[in-house]
């Protein structure tokens, strides 16, 4: 099979964006490295976007935008559903690309990263089919509409995932969008593009300019004929884009950091709770927003939680990411396995017990931004290993001596985004679950519903993606009065 790389170079797409049912050359000359984080080399050289670039795509978007959103809605789902099914045909195309520029590890690529993806797609064109736009209410009609252009900021960690998780919904609702994605991770995007392209989407519904966020994305923010901004990113990120988007009142929705908790009871069966809680930190290496990386356990089970949870953090394979014996690759980029590693060291200053992991990259792999798995235990909650967001293989085990206190520290965090609960009194779990300040909160580590509205609370930002609520968020209310007399 051809590489990603080898696809877009031969296609021209790295030198290119797609704007208004075509691939265009970049306005200016400006361009960046896609860097393999397995070899810390440059794989392919891609361009940037500017103003230029940014205005001609939004006014693709802008002109197409009066046709898209009354396209009926058969049709618009005709084409979710073309995207869908391509998506799951080029599955290792992706996999591959999502390896190559991001480190994932190609069979959790193949698992999670593409099938995940194109699961946002399915249930966009599923809720599509059946979501009622026009509502009576008495004699009033509440109309439900597309809200306009919308300008799409997504990031590095789940790059195609992220893509699907608005493009989906924002299409499906009537919009039309400029998609801006991470600069650290452009290759799947263009293959989305494509995918687009070859689904038969509508010239200008769909287009996409990369750039650094400076450039493209405060363009976009700012930009008086893009009507909302959806950004998944860090809260710092969220701030800029809200602040620049504020002038001319667009919406803006953002998916932002997070800290969350796994709250373990003390009547948990340990053996089953800690190793998944293990995982689901690790899940693609930590670099989730909503990965648990708070372990809150009962005090006086300390010891046996460490036991356990080194156990499972010294199973992780962590190599070479295209083999297919390895279940972590590498920190996607070197900003930030800098990051990882100075609050690695920062938790060993805190006086935090380091269970397993520790600085530096394993002894076996003197090349590549690989991060040893790391956990530490008592853990403090003023520590900064326990209230900033690491986004890397670093789990923090607090102590708790009530379950009032594990609810109390779960809640100490200026982040919302996700949170779990263990235990086998369902009763005990679902109250506690009512008290945790979050937009999501798994008990028992249930199955990932696409369905389930994901957001946050605090700074974790506002709005909502994926089900029913990740479309609506793309749709206006309009109330046509005496509309059934």
């Amino acid at each position: 099979m051809t590489s990603p790389v080898r696809h877009l170079t031969e296609t021209g797409f790295l030198g290119k964006f797609y704007i208004d049912g075509e691939w265009r050359k970049a306005a200016g000359s400006a361009t960046a490295p896609v860097v393999n984080p397995a070899t810390e080399q440059p794989i392919a050289e891609f361009a940037l976007g500017n103003d230029e670039d940014v205005d001609c795509a939004v006014a693709a978007a802008r002109q197409a935008f009066a046709g898209w959103s009354i396209t009926p809605p058969a049709e618009r789902a005709a084409l979710l559903d073309r995207v869908h099914d391509l998506l799951l045909e080029r599955l290792e195309l992706f996999a591959q690309a999502l390896t190559c520029e991001m480190g994932a590890a190609i069979t959790y690529a193949r698992r999670a990263q593409v099938p995940l993806a194109a699961e946002h797609i399915r249930v966009a064109r599923d809720n599509l089919a059946t979501y009622p736009f026009i509502t009576p209410r008495g004699s009033t009609a509440i109309m439900r509409e597309a809200i306009g252009t919308c300008g799409l900021i997504t990031p590095w960690n789940w790059p195609l995932y992220q893509i699907t998780a608005k493009v989906g919904p924002a299409l499906a609702a009537g919009c039309t969008v400029m998609l801006k994605p991470s600069e650290l991770s452009p290759l799947s995007a263009l293959l989305f593009a494509e995918v687009m392209h070859d689904a038969g989407c509508p010239p200008g519904v769909f287009n996409l300019v990369n750039g650094t966020g400076p450039i493209v994305g405060a363009r976009l923010a700012s930009h008086p004929q893009v009507d909302m901004i959806s950004i998944t990113g860090s809260t710092r990120a969220g701030v800029l884009v809200a602040q620049a988007a504020a002038p001319t009142v667009k919406r803006v929705a953002q998916e932002l950091g997070g800290k969350s908790p796994n709250i373990i009871l003390p009547d948990a069966d340990l053996s089953r709770a800690v190793p998944l809680g293990v995982g689901a930190a690790f899940r693609n290496l930590g670099q989730s927003c909503s990965a648990p990386t708070r372990m809150l356990v009962s005090r006086s089970q300390m010891e046996e939680v460490e036991t356990l949870a080194a156990a499972a953090a010294s199973e992780l394979l962590v190599g070479d990411p295209l083999s297919e014996s390895t279940t972590h690759g590498p920190i996607a980029n070197r900003p930030q396995f800098e990051r990882v590693q100075t609050i690695i060291g920062v938790g060993l200053e805190e006086g935090a017990k380091l269970v397993i992991g520790g600085p530096g990259r394993p002894d076996n792999l003197p090349i590549g931004l690989y991060a040893r798995p790391t956990i530490f235990s008592n853990v403090r909650g003023d520590m900064r290993i326990a209230q900033e967001e690491i986004f890397g293989p670093v789990l923090s085990i607090i102590p708790y001596d009530s379950v009032e206190e594990a609810i109390e520290i779960a809640n100490d965090t200026v982040y919302g985004l996700g949170a779990h609960v263990q235990g086998t009194d369902m009763e005990a779990v679902r109250a506690i679950a009512r008290q945790i300040q979050s937009g999501q909160v798994h008990l028992n580590y249930p199955d990932w519903d696409p369905n389930a509205p994901f957001g946050g609370y605090k700074r974790s930002g506002n709005g909502r993606e994926y089900g029913l609520e990740g479309m609506e968020e793309y749709l206006e209310t309009k109330a046509v009065l005496g509309f059934y007399r």
